[in-house]
């Protein structure tokens, strides 16, 4: 390394794709050879001193030494393999290792070591494209990061190899207001300071879980009892008794909760009525809403795997649905469902596609349900809703979809003066051919 900050600054090699600004010279050639075999020198030195660090007694002194020495190995390799690339007429470069663009490059944006670390391009090791087809791993991050840059910073501030901040909550609202993807951390995420054995499986669905297996420190209630207490303020208005797993969300989808008194109407629709639509076909699915995991805790005594996606309203949401022997899946609306096309039989959602969204975000949302839903497959739309002047509007986003319709129900929303009104439908994905 002092051999080469004689000849080069060492940022100069994530600046420039190349040692020397010419194609076919052989002067060129041998200094680019000279170079390469010189960095595979630096590179077996440095990974030789990782290996005596291993043989030491002092795992902490080792975990330091060896994360700096791999970082600095890192940038080595990521040297070489520009080098090796530059010097390859035909391999394929990703539009950020060009060097037109490198003054553009995300990493130069930010001031955080760890933010510049996480977003740089790593090249493969073995100079060559990996098993999936690409010649180095792309990390992103959401677009809005880059208007977040102080919280983004704040939140990548941390000791690698320690224990991370206490920041849940700054990296959900990074995430909430599009920074989603957040960046990967080398840091040890909090837990609870005495964690207990959750229940069993036959005992966690209906019962509320050990309070030592949360960290409270972020919320308003300390405790599920007060969660589950309808004279709480808890810090959230979406779902406020879902908690309430006797009263409240047991009788859910297995009996009508909510009917208006003048039509006898009902927009809600039973587990069974849907059930019954595809004997035998639901199997698995997304449960896109708000709550405690309730939704997948029936389906599930219908053999049917849900996941429950959901953010942290206020409330630990993903840790009730965990307690209780769920999947959580921690995402907001901002993000493109994780599954691949046509995979999932029924996809659910209540309590949070409703009246506050822009049209043309719940035309991207319905679109993605769309493309990971098999042909044959059901959305459920359950007690969507919005103001009445504005239904016609949201029916019109649903019709787009041209899917066959099972159930279709509006019924007015008795608690807002006529003001408001319930949607509720069961539609199912066509087949489409081939073109």
């Amino acid at each position: 390394m002092a051999t080469f900050s004689k000849i080069y600054s060492f940022r100069s090699f994530l600046a420039s794709n190349s040692f020397c600004n010419c194609n076919t010279s052989i002067n060129c050639y041998t200094i680019n050879h000279h170079v390469d075999l010189t960095l595979d020198t630096v590179i077996q030195k440095i990974q030789h001193e990782i290996d005596i660090l291993r043989q030491l007694p002092n795992e902490k002194a080792f975990g330091k030494q060896a994360i700096f020495l791999a970082d600095i190995l890192n940038l080595v390799e990521s040297v070489q393999n520009l080098l090796v690339q530059n010097s390859e007429p035909g391999a394929v470069l990703h539009s950020l290792s060009r060097q037109t663009e490198q003054v553009n490059e995300p990493a130069e944006y930010f001031l955080t070591e760890e933010i510049r670390k996480y977003v740089r391009i790593k090249p493969n090791r073995l100079k060559k494209q990996n098993f999936m087809g690409a010649n180095g791993t792309f990390t992103s991050i959401g677009h809005a990061c880059f208007s977040m840059k102080s919280e983004l910073e704040e939140y990548m501030d941390y000791d690698v190899g320690e224990m991370c901040n206490d920041d849940w909550r700054l990296a959900q609202k990074l995430m909430v207001h599009g920074c989603d993807p957040l960046p990967r951390r080398r840091c040890f995420a909090r837990a609870p300071q005495l964690y207990n054995k959750p229940y069993p499986i036959n005992e966690s669905i209906w019962k509320l879980p050990d309070d030592k297996n949360v960290r409270w420190s972020q919320y308003r209630c300390k405790n599920f009892t007060c969660l589950a207490r309808n004279s709480s303020v808890k810090g959230f208005f979406k779902c406020t008794d879902c908690f309430n797993l006797t009263h409240h969300e047991s009788p859910r989808w297995i009996v009508h909760s909510y009917q208006d008194a003048n039509s006898e109407m009902t927009a809600d629709i039973l587990i069974a009525e849907v059930l019954n639509l595809k004997p035998g076909e639901i199997r698995i699915g997304l449960d896109f809403s708000v709550g405690t995991g309730t939704f997948a805790a029936r389906m599930r005594e219908h053999n049917v795997t849900i996941v429950s996606a959901t953010i942290n309203l206020g409330a630990p949401f993903n840790e009730m649905i965990a307690l209780r022997g769920l999947i959580p899946l921690y995402m907001t609306i901002n993000q493109r469902l994780p599954f691949f096309d046509n995979t999932l039989d029924l996809i659910h959602t209540t309590r949070f596609l409703d009246g506050w969204i822009d049209f043309v975000l719940l035309d991207f949302v319905l679109y993605d349900f769309d493309r990971v839903l098999r042909p044959g497959g059901l959305i459920w739309i359950d007690s969507f809703f919005c103001l009445k002047e504005e239904l016609n509007d949201y029916l019109e986003a649903f019709k787009i979809l041209r899917y066959k319709q099972h159930k279709w129900l509006v019924v007015p929303k008795i608690d807002k003066d006529d003001s408001e009104v319930f949607f509720s439908a069961v539609l199912e994905k066509p087949p489409r051919p081939f073109r």
